[in-house]
């Protein structure tokens, strides 16, 4: 079975005598549909023997296999360490649209109405140059917002409500990135800790939205309203230009380790639905317990057909592959370029024009790839988050605390704001590049400026968890301060950061809450914590609001400046069209010299682009960076073509007042300390 022509598909299908299902095992002996009451989800009205065909799937008919049934499967199978058959288990339909669950708390695959009307609305279709990610976790993000209606707090509703969508819009922001949303359920060992998985990375079904996050009325009508109301929020998103990217774990399952709980796969068919060696023992390159075995094509199969459905019936944008390494590895637990799985997606028609995203590691044997993914899909670049945080944040502890130098020179960092050809082929360009400062996994961009430590003692894990290795710098004080001269430095290094990220050659990705300095008090591993601490908080200080207003002048200024977004890498000698021409010059106004590039004591570089217009008027920005905490006076660049200078942003300045200076090439101006400026220059 090729997983770019799958046989009739799988799951359950309307036919002329009633529903189909349609489930593939290779090692069972046999496999039961059964039906519950629609009242009584424990009792049972009837059982169907599915029948093996082509290809070890098996199918069954029923009449009575229609919208509003629960069901499940039940497998028979031989004994081994491989396997795991119990005949009296009710199993989930890996392929469930919906699901639902009984009296006693057992989960029931449900049959959902998929019928629902789009109005006609489309998908925004925002080109990866023009494209500005927000990621961001569905219940959090809305939860405390007192201008939603209680009721659709934290819910698919919330974020598809007036107010978010004016927030989003407002902020400049593209595309919402929303932790995952596929039904999910916490680990046994948080449920004995009294803890929860809010992140949601611990998926029991791939085909269904998470009830948890709809409103209380949807949940209340069921699967179909859950579905309907997800499909509503998709939508409202699109009508105002926003894209929908889910976080996918496609990587291993809620099922945990041999000894966790069996709600499918493991059940249906261990042996080849995960890594394992003959002993029975899971081969664990994911650090959750288990590993689906992608070298198996039921498995890339049912990876597609996930991606098909959201994409296509659920008209999704795009998706971000949590340990997307994982599905590369082939029957050697290997990590293959070209594995049958990650050239399917990228190729498969039904899934063309949609955003491929690779978190391009996990944590087995060879496992970082960051740069080795093929053409089509982008990757974080945690190159790029360590080497921004180690200039405005470690370089500068350094300086503070010893007579050394930093590690490395300015040309590491010019790299990575030219959009980190070093890591990525010419062929991929700078659009490979998902740039980030911060994500959901570590500390918050206000914390990175607060904390030399993690503080995660509320995790239950005794503050093991969570990288030791932040490269952050509290600015002499651990946590709060009331030192005005440290709570300023602070928002100095938030700004630079955070201009970094927005200026750079690439993808942006913005962490919800960075844009107004949300805390999670120097916990960098908040997985676990469903409260305040983790949600989105909307009564805020003037200085929150002074720096959202400058993330949204930075949004602004990427978006009227195409220099800024080269959609290709230029070639030395050659105009290419997409991509910007890129001098680059020291404080002195002079094109940089190969020890300028890599002495550790330069710490100031002027870089100018232009760009080469292919859909865009022609542009060119000068953008100057200082990392040091003293002042310096820089000579602006003589180049040819341009007369002058006008600042457009200076993240010396708390607020976003206008300034709209002009110079000349050639001028001297001072440099505040630890800093950047924009300019835009002209002819």
């Amino acid at each position: 079975m090729s997983p770019n022509e799958p046989a009739a598909p799988l799951g359950v299908r309307r036919t002329d005598a009633g529903g189909e299902l349609r489930v593939w095992s290779a090692n069972a002996e046999s496999l039961e549909l059964v039906l519950f009451d629609a009242t009584d989800r424990d009792w049972v009205t009837s059982r169907v023997p599915l029948t093996r065909g082509d290809d070890n799937v098996w199918s069954a008919t029923s009449p009575d296999l229609t919208v509003g049934t629960s069901y499940s499967v039940r497998a028979s199978g031989p004994r081994g360490p491989r396997h795991q058959f119990d005949a009296g288990r009710d199993l989930i339909d890996p392929y469930a649209r919906g699901l639902a669950r009984s009296t006693q708390g057992e989960w029931r695959s449900f049959v959902v109405d998929e019928d629902f009307d789009w109005g006609g609305v489309g998908k925004p279709r925002i080109p990866l140059d023009h494209s500005v990610v927000y990621e961001a976790h569905v219940k959090g993000l809305t939860k405390l917002n007192p201008a939603i209606p209680e009721e659709l707090r934290g819910t698919y509703a919330g974020l598809a409500h007036d107010s978010t969508i004016a927030y989003l819009t407002d902020l400049g922001v593209t595309a919402v990135e929303l932790l995952p949303v596929h039904q999910s359920v916490s680990e046994e060992r948080l449920q004995k800790m009294g803890l929860v998985n809010y992140w949601g990375y611990n998926t029991l079904n791939f085909f269904t939205p998470h009830a948890g996050y709809a409103s209380r009325a949807a949940q209340t009508g069921g699967a179909s309203a859950v579905l309907r109301e997800f499909k509503g929020m998709v939508r409202r998103l699109h009508e105002a230009g926003i894209e929908v990217i889910l976080d996918v774990v496609y990587n291993h399952t809620a099922e945990e380790g041999p000894g966790g709980p069996t709600s499918s796969f493991r059940g249906l068919d261990n042996s080849s639905y995960y890594r394992q060696d003959e002993r029975g023992h899971y081969i664990d390159v994911t650090g959750c317990g288990n590993t689906l075995d992608f070298s198996n094509p039921v498995a890339q199969g049912l990876v597609l057909d996930s991606l098909r459905y959201w994409a296509e019936e659920v008209q999704v944008d795009g998706f971000r592959f949590d340990l997307a390494a994982t599905l590369g590895r082939d029957a050697d637990v290997e990590f293959q370029r070209e594995h049958p799985l990650l050239s399917a997606i990228i190729s498969d028609p039904a899934l063309r024009d949609v955003k491929m995203i690779a978190e391009p590691w996990d944590v087995g044997l060879g496992g970082w790839q960051v740069g080795n993914f093929p053409a089509g899909y982008s990757e974080w670049n945690d190159g790029y988050r360590d080497r921004m945080r180690n200039f405005w944040l470690r370089d500068i502890a350094a300086a503070r605390h010893t007579d050394g130098l930093p590690s490395e020179g300015i040309g590491s960092l010019a790299r990575r704001l030219a959009g980190s050809n070093h890591v990525f082929s010419i062929e991929r360009g700078p659009l490979a590049s998902v740039n980030f400062i911060t994500a959901h996994d570590g500390f918050t961009a206000a914390d990175l400026v607060a904390y030399n430590d993690k503080h995660n003692l509320g995790n239950g894990e005794d503050n093991r968890d969570g990288s030791n290795d932040n490269k952050s710098f509290n600015h002499g004080v651990e946590g709060r301060t009331t030192d005005p001269e440290i709570a300023r430095t602070r928002r100095r290094a938030i700004r630079n950061l955070l201009g970094t990220l927005l200026l750079s050659a690439g993808v942006p990705m913005l962490t919800a809450g960075d844009e107004f300095g949300r805390t999670q008090r120097g916990n960098n591993n908040a997985y676990c914590h469903d409260s305040e601490l983790t949600w989105m908080a909307w009564d805020r200080e003037p200085w929150q609001h002074e720096l959202h207003a400058v993330v949204r002048e930075l949004t602004r200024l990427r978006r009227e400046n195409p220099a800024l977004r080269p959609v290709r890498f230029g070639r030395w000698g050659e105009t290419t069209p997409g991509a910007s021409q890129m001098d680059w010059y020291n404080k002195q106004g002079l094109a940089m010299s190969e020890a300028d590039w890599d002495s550790p004591a330069e710490r100031t570089l002027q870089y100018l682009a232009a760009s080469t217009p292919e859909h865009e008027s022609f542009n060119r920005i000068l953008l100057v960076v200082h990392g040091l905490e003293t002042d310096v006076t820089v000579t602006l660049p003589e180049h040819a073509g341009v007369s002058g200078y006008t600042l457009l942003w200076d993240s010396v300045h708390d607020d976003v007042a206008e300034r709209a200076e002009e110079f000349a090439p050639g001028q001297e101006l001072e440099v505040g300390p630890t800093s950047m400026k924009l300019f835009r220059a002209h002819g």
